[in-house]
């Protein structure tokens, strides 16, 4: 556990909110939590314990109905909400007037750098971009800074990602993607687009990807556990910053998630499970 971060608050106990939830109930840090849909990350976060074999977690789990109560008492706050600008400054705002004083306020963000979202809170030394990918099988967490994180904050968040045994990806220059996420949203794209154009089968697609990676998910697999909404907002977020029309995502896409087939999560997306 890292010396300095006794309570961990985590705003957006989602797919990913909910392994960072786990995982550091696990490893005995007080862990706070709240979401508007608790249900799954309870059941997340006892299913783990279970693998433990834990009867119970050792550093407390607390879910709470509002934010305010979450965010009280934490050391370290770290949101994973949906990637969208707008909403996430609105969640900064409230965590910074409610949270201590001390508080480090990191954002999970996939894409968007935390310099865009800084400007909504006072405490613009306290703020960091950790941002995971999937904690038990991807073990790494870009971390990057805004326009005025302190050395503090920054040393601070890497311990804790490395109390974890997650291998933080140091960021040294600021850029929307990061690091390996700016690498996978290339692939990303080109399959996207393969898919739109009518170019391949998303299988045809997926068995080239595991063939030349010898990975067992194929890209389209990937997207659809992430989940198809997150997947459109996050390229939404690269077109909205660029302007480019090459990286608009394509209608199709939208279309799936106005229908609601968003990969596991709903048993269909662009497989049906």
């Amino acid at each position: 556990m890292s010396g300095q971060l006794k309570t961990i608050a985590i705003i957006g106990v989602g797919f990913m909110g909910r392994q960072i939830l786990a995982k550091n109930a696990l490893l005995e840090y007080t862990v706070r939590a709240f979401d508007k849909d608790q249900e799954e990350a309870r059941k997340y976060v006892n299913s783990q314990a279970r693998k433990k074999k834990r009867k119970k977690i050792p550093g407390g789990v607390t879910f709470h109905e509002t934010l305010e109560e979450a965010v009280a008492d934490a050391d370290f706050i770290i949101e994973a909400i949906p990637e969208q600008l707008e909403l996430k400054k609105k969640i900064f705002t409230e965590i910074d007037k409610a949270a201590p004083s001390h508080t480090i306020i990191a954002t999970n963000s996939s894409s968007i750098p935390v310099s865009k979202i800084e400007d909504a809170v006072q405490r613009k030394d306290k703020v960091i971009n950790v941002h995971f990918y999937n904690l038990t099988t991807i073990p790494m967490a870009d971390i990057m800074r805004g326009t005025q994180t302190s050395d503090e904050t920054f040393e601070i968040s890497k311990k804790w990602v490395e109390s974890m045994g997650i291998t933080p990806i140091i960021v040294k220059k600021e850029c929307y993607g990061f690091v390996f996420n700016r690498i996978w949203r290339a692939v990303k794209k080109e399959c996207l687009e393969i898919w739109a154009g009518g170019h391949a089968d998303i299988e045809e697609v997926d068995k080239a990807w595991k063939i030349f990676t010898g990975m067992g998910l194929g890209p389209f697999q990937l997207m659809d556990a992430v989940g198809l909404d997150v997947v459109y907002d996050i390229e939404l977020s690269y077109y909205k910053n660029s302007g480019d029309p090459r990286d608009k995502p394509p209608d199709i896409l939208k279309e799936k998630v106005e229908r609601g087939e968003l990969g596991l999560k709903t048993k269909k997306g662009f497989y049906t499970y």
